[in-house]
Protein backbone atom coordinates (compact mmCIF):
# COMPACT_ATOMS: atom_id res chain seq x y z
CA UNK A 1 0.00 0.00 0.00
CA UNK A 2 3.01 2.50 -0.25
CA UNK A 3 1.50 4.04 -3.35
CA UNK A 4 -1.59 5.06 -0.95
CA UNK A 5 -4.45 3.34 -2.76
CA UNK A 6 -6.78 0.76 -1.34
CA UNK A 7 -8.13 -1.96 -2.97
CA UNK A 8 -12.10 -2.40 -3.76
CA UNK A 9 -12.11 -4.86 -0.74
CA UNK A 10 -11.25 -2.72 2.13
CA UNK A 11 -13.71 0.21 1.44
CA UNK A 12 -17.45 -0.25 3.55
CA UNK A 13 -17.45 -3.82 3.80
CA UNK A 14 -19.72 -5.19 6.52
CA UNK A 15 -17.78 -6.70 9.49
CA UNK A 16 -16.37 -10.24 8.45
CA UNK A 17 -17.18 -13.51 11.25
CA UNK A 18 -14.18 -14.28 13.01
CA UNK A 19 -12.82 -14.14 16.59
CA UNK A 20 -14.27 -11.23 18.37
CA UNK A 21 -10.74 -8.49 18.48
CA UNK A 22 -9.24 -7.56 21.97
CA UNK A 23 -8.48 -3.60 22.35
CA UNK A 24 -5.93 -3.33 24.62
CA UNK A 25 -4.97 -0.40 26.97
CA UNK A 26 -3.54 1.44 29.48
CA UNK A 27 -1.26 3.99 29.84
CA UNK A 28 2.75 3.14 29.06
CA UNK A 29 4.33 1.48 32.02
CA UNK A 30 1.43 -0.37 33.09
CA UNK A 31 3.14 -3.56 31.68
CA UNK A 32 0.74 -4.14 28.49
CA UNK A 33 4.25 -5.13 26.44
CA UNK A 34 5.06 -7.80 29.18
CA UNK A 35 1.33 -9.55 29.45
CA UNK A 36 0.98 -9.83 25.92
CA UNK A 37 4.22 -11.29 25.30
CA UNK A 38 3.12 -13.73 28.20
CA UNK A 39 0.18 -14.62 25.99
CA UNK A 40 1.75 -15.06 22.73
CA UNK A 41 3.91 -17.18 23.76
CA UNK A 42 1.36 -19.57 25.43
CA UNK A 43 -0.85 -19.28 22.51
CA UNK A 44 1.24 -19.31 19.79
CA UNK A 45 -0.86 -19.71 16.22
CA UNK A 46 -4.05 -17.84 18.23
CA UNK A 47 -3.31 -14.34 18.54
CA UNK A 48 -2.03 -11.40 15.58
CA UNK A 49 -1.44 -8.05 15.32
CA UNK A 50 -3.72 -5.72 12.86
CA UNK A 51 -0.50 -3.78 10.98
CA UNK A 52 -1.30 -0.09 11.28
CA UNK A 53 -1.01 2.66 8.62
CA UNK A 54 1.03 5.36 9.02
CA UNK A 55 2.72 8.37 6.99
CA UNK A 56 5.98 8.63 8.43
CA UNK A 57 8.61 7.30 6.53
CA UNK A 58 10.07 3.61 7.24
CA UNK A 59 13.12 3.27 9.43
CA UNK A 60 15.57 1.23 8.48
CA UNK A 61 14.79 -2.45 8.58
CA UNK A 62 11.08 -1.63 8.77
CA UNK A 63 8.82 -3.61 5.53
CA UNK A 64 6.04 -2.24 4.29
CA UNK A 65 2.94 -4.61 4.88
CA UNK A 66 4.96 -5.64 8.21
CA UNK A 67 5.74 -3.33 10.39
CA UNK A 68 3.38 -0.36 8.85
CA UNK A 69 1.58 -0.09 5.60
CA UNK A 70 3.22 3.12 4.16
CA UNK A 71 0.73 5.27 2.80
CA UNK A 72 0.67 9.42 1.51
CA UNK A 73 -1.09 11.57 3.75
CA UNK A 74 -3.61 12.67 1.20
CA UNK A 75 -4.66 8.85 0.65
CA UNK A 76 -4.89 7.98 4.22
CA UNK A 77 -7.02 11.52 4.93
CA UNK A 78 -9.09 10.14 2.51
CA UNK A 79 -9.76 6.63 3.39
CA UNK A 80 -10.44 8.12 7.29
CA UNK A 81 -13.13 10.40 5.29
CA UNK A 82 -14.22 7.65 3.60
CA UNK A 83 -15.08 5.32 6.57
CA UNK A 84 -12.26 2.76 6.17
CA UNK A 85 -10.63 3.55 9.39
CA UNK A 86 -11.96 2.29 13.31
CA UNK A 87 -9.14 5.04 14.68
CA UNK A 88 -6.77 6.99 13.86
CA UNK A 89 -4.81 9.97 15.65
CA UNK A 90 -1.42 12.10 14.88
CA UNK A 91 1.63 12.21 16.96
CA UNK A 92 4.92 14.69 16.00
CA UNK A 93 3.35 15.27 12.72
CA UNK A 94 2.87 11.79 11.44
CA UNK A 95 -0.93 10.31 10.99
CA UNK A 96 -1.49 6.57 12.28
CA UNK A 97 -4.51 4.61 12.24
CA UNK A 98 -5.88 0.99 12.24
CA UNK A 99 -8.17 0.56 9.66
CA UNK A 100 -11.25 -1.54 9.28
CA UNK A 101 -9.31 -4.08 6.69
CA UNK A 102 -6.22 -4.63 8.52
CA UNK A 103 -8.41 -6.33 11.27
CA UNK A 104 -10.40 -8.12 9.07
CA UNK A 105 -7.03 -9.53 7.43
CA UNK A 106 -6.45 -11.09 10.75
CA UNK A 107 -9.74 -12.23 11.69
CA UNK A 108 -10.08 -13.80 8.16
CA UNK A 109 -6.98 -16.16 9.76
CA UNK A 110 -8.92 -17.08 12.13
CA UNK A 111 -6.46 -15.10 14.87
CA UNK A 112 -7.94 -13.21 17.43
CA UNK A 113 -6.79 -9.58 16.28
CA UNK A 114 -4.94 -7.35 19.01
CA UNK A 115 -5.26 -3.85 18.97
CA UNK A 116 -3.17 -1.94 21.50
CA UNK A 117 -4.34 1.67 21.17
CA UNK A 118 -4.82 4.65 23.47
CA UNK A 119 -8.10 5.99 25.63
CA UNK A 120 -8.75 8.42 22.43
CA UNK A 121 -8.73 5.12 19.94
CA UNK A 122 -10.80 2.95 22.21
CA UNK A 123 -13.71 5.99 22.18
CA UNK A 124 -13.43 5.89 18.54
CA UNK A 125 -13.82 1.95 17.93
CA UNK A 126 -17.36 3.09 20.56
CA UNK A 127 -18.41 4.38 17.34
CA UNK A 128 -17.55 0.88 15.30
CA UNK A 129 -19.63 -2.00 14.84
CA UNK A 130 -16.48 -3.82 15.45
CA UNK A 131 -17.81 -5.70 19.06
CA UNK A 132 -14.32 -6.14 20.43
CA UNK A 133 -13.61 -6.82 24.56
CA UNK A 134 -12.02 -3.97 25.93
CA UNK A 135 -9.57 -4.82 28.27
CA UNK A 136 -7.94 -1.89 30.34
CA UNK A 137 -4.48 -2.62 31.85
CA UNK A 138 -3.69 -0.25 34.99
CA UNK A 139 -0.80 0.38 37.46
CA UNK A 140 -1.70 0.11 41.20
CA UNK A 141 -1.25 3.98 41.35
CA UNK A 142 0.77 7.04 39.52
CA UNK A 143 3.20 6.39 42.61
CA UNK A 144 4.41 3.08 41.53
CA UNK A 145 3.85 3.82 38.08
CA UNK A 146 6.17 6.86 38.05
CA UNK A 147 8.87 4.40 40.36
CA UNK A 148 8.68 2.08 36.69
CA UNK A 149 8.95 4.81 34.36
CA UNK A 150 12.13 6.29 36.32
CA UNK A 151 14.07 2.89 36.76
CA UNK A 152 13.85 2.37 32.88
CA UNK A 153 15.96 5.47 32.58
CA UNK A 154 14.70 6.18 29.13
CA UNK A 155 12.76 9.08 29.81
CA UNK A 156 14.29 12.83 30.46
CA UNK A 157 12.16 14.60 33.16
CA UNK A 158 9.84 16.54 31.04
CA UNK A 159 8.92 13.35 29.01
CA UNK A 160 8.58 11.59 32.54
CA UNK A 161 6.44 14.52 33.39
CA UNK A 162 4.31 14.14 30.12
CA UNK A 163 3.65 10.63 30.67
CA UNK A 164 2.45 10.55 34.00
CA UNK A 165 0.04 13.65 33.01
CA UNK A 166 -1.68 11.40 30.13
CA UNK A 167 -1.15 8.31 32.82
CA UNK A 168 -3.41 10.43 35.44
CA UNK A 169 -6.31 11.47 32.47
CA UNK A 170 -6.32 7.85 31.05
CA UNK A 171 -6.78 6.22 34.72
CA UNK A 172 -9.48 8.67 35.21
CA UNK A 173 -11.10 7.76 31.59
CA UNK A 174 -10.75 4.52 32.42
CA UNK A 175 -12.96 4.01 35.12
CA UNK A 176 -16.00 5.81 33.41
CA UNK A 177 -18.92 3.08 33.25
CA UNK A 178 -18.94 1.22 30.50
CA UNK A 179 -15.45 2.82 28.96
CA UNK A 180 -14.19 -1.31 29.41
CA UNK A 181 -15.50 -4.78 29.75
CA UNK A 182 -12.29 -5.67 32.20
CA UNK A 183 -9.86 -3.52 34.34
CA UNK A 184 -6.51 -5.34 35.46
CA UNK A 185 -4.49 -3.80 38.30
CA UNK A 186 -0.64 -4.97 37.05
CA UNK A 187 0.12 -5.07 40.91
CA UNK A 188 1.43 -8.43 40.61
CA UNK A 189 2.48 -9.45 37.25
CA UNK A 190 1.50 -13.38 37.39
CA UNK A 191 -2.28 -12.38 39.23
CA UNK A 192 -2.38 -9.52 36.13
CA UNK A 193 -1.43 -12.72 33.81
CA UNK A 194 -3.66 -15.00 35.00
CA UNK A 195 -7.01 -12.40 35.13
CA UNK A 196 -6.18 -11.42 31.02
CA UNK A 197 -5.80 -14.93 30.23
CA UNK A 198 -9.24 -16.40 31.93
CA UNK A 199 -11.14 -12.92 30.02
CA UNK A 200 -10.18 -14.13 26.81
CA UNK A 201 -10.21 -18.32 27.61
CA UNK A 202 -13.50 -18.64 25.91
CA UNK A 203 -12.39 -17.07 22.35
CA UNK A 204 -8.53 -18.44 22.39
CA UNK A 205 -10.43 -22.10 23.00
CA UNK A 206 -13.16 -21.59 20.24
CA UNK A 207 -9.59 -20.51 17.82
CA UNK A 208 -7.92 -23.89 19.10
CA UNK A 209 -11.39 -25.84 18.19
CA UNK A 210 -11.59 -24.22 14.69
CA UNK A 211 -7.88 -24.36 13.97
CA UNK A 212 -8.04 -28.76 14.92
CA UNK A 213 -10.63 -28.63 12.45
CA UNK A 214 -9.64 -27.14 9.62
Amino acid sequence: MADGKWSASQTGSPAMAGPRPVVLSGPSGAGKSTLLKKLMKEYSGVFGFSVSHTTRNPRPGEENGKDYHYVTRGAMQAAIDGGEFIESAEFSGNMYGTSRAAVEAVKARNLICILDIDMQGVKNIKKTDLNPIYISIQPPSLEVLETRLRDRKTESEESLQRRLHAAKVDIDLSKEPNMFDILIVNDNLEDAYGHLRDALLEEINMVKKINMSS
